[in-house]
């Protein structure tokens, strides 16, 4: 694919790259200096390769996009939830257990090799690769909303709104939770760092002193369920991310001492609180295989039409069928 662009007088001095940038708005300025550096930009059939080059007046530049290349990851036919699709993005349900991107151990199966599948020629290419562009994730064993780019432009725009984590209100983040116990306060915040754990590079922790990664949590109890001495053994709260860092809302609820049930990283030490739930709980609880934890609702900006999108999900069958359960003996957070 070939595009001419045309410098014109308002043009005059400014950087090849940006220039081009505003003549094939479609491809990012980092996408542009990769094709400059290249040699895919041409002035009277002389490669040009700065990305700094100042233009001048009149002069005509000849970008050769090439074709994307095919995915590396296979496609695979894995049926997927889709809540929302366009020629930019595409919005998934994601089950428990679906891993997001490839990985060790994790080669195909993964929500990335059903997109390929799903979307097919409808993915522009990111980074010159017909791929979907993953913006955030969520956890094998988390379910529910994750937005994924389709086109090069999309990606840098929903990634800058990740980037700043909701701080410019075009982002919001919320998840569902049972976690063990009962709350001191309906509402509150849960600001401390994370790191990689010491001993295990797989987990995280709280980082101590200014080490660490800034990570904030904004937690809502709405409903907690009692023992029979009326002692709260499970909360089901509402959490907001102001950051996005891994097992972010997995550590910092375990670190108030409310870790979420089923979590078995960071709920390991609770397996007497599930023996003290009654019968029909436990029923539920056993079969759940992973930590209790759903992303209920996504808000983002939609990078080309700049309209405000919003998506809520609700409990998948097995959270669900845990809150029916506990709905014999729940009643609503006081406030």
């Amino acid at each position: 694919m070939h595009r001419s662009v045309v410098v014109g007088t308002a043009d005059t001095g400014e950087r090849l790259d940006k220039v081009l940038g505003a003549g094939v708005p479609e491809l990012t300025r980092s996408r542009i200096q990769s094709l400059l550096r290249a040699g895919h930009v041409t002035l009277d059939g002389a490669t040009v390769k700065e990305p700094g080059r100042r233009v001048k007046p009149g002069e005509t530049y000849l970008l050769a996009v090439p074709e994307p290349e095919p995915a590396a990851p296979l496609a695979e036919p894995i049926p997927l939830s889709v809540v929302f699709e366009d020629a930019h993005l595409i919005v998934i349900d994601k089950p428990a257990g679906l891993v997001v991107h490839p990985a060790a151990g994790h080669a195909t199966g993964t929500l990335v090799n059903a997109l390929i599948a799903h979307c097919g020629a409808s993915l522009s290419g990111i980074g010159g690769v017909r791929r979907p562009g993953i913006v955030h994730r969520l956890d094998k064993d988390t379910s529910g909303l994750l937005v994924v780019a389709k086109t090069d432009a999309a990606h840098q725009a929903l990634s800058e709104q990740f980037a700043a984590h909701g701080r410019d209100g075009r982002l919001e983040r919320r998840y569902t939770a049972f976690v063990w116990g009962g709350l001191l306060r309906p509402s509150g915040v849960v600001d401390a760092p994370l790191t990689r754990g010491p001993h295990n590079r797989t987990r995280m922790a709280v980082a101590r002193g200014n080490a660490g990664r800034h990570a904030v949590t904004r937690y809502r109890v709405m409903e907690t369920s009692g023992s029979k001495r009326g002692t709260p053994l499970v909360s089901l709260v509402d959490l907001e991310l102001e950051t996005g860092r891994t097992h972010q809302i997995r550590v910092h609820m375990a670190h108030i001492g409310h870790p979420v049930v089923g979590d078995p990283v960071y709920a390991s030490g609770f397996a007497t609180s599930a023996r003290r739930l009654p019968a029909s709980v436990r029923i539920a609880l056993e079969p759940l295989g992973r930590q209790a934890l759903h992303a209920s609702v996504l808000g983002f900006e939609h990078p080309k039409t700049l309209k405000m999108l919003s998506f809520t999900s609700p409990l998948p069958l097995d959270l669900n069928n845990l809150h029916r359960a506990l709905g014999g003996i729940g009643r609503p957070s006081k406030s």
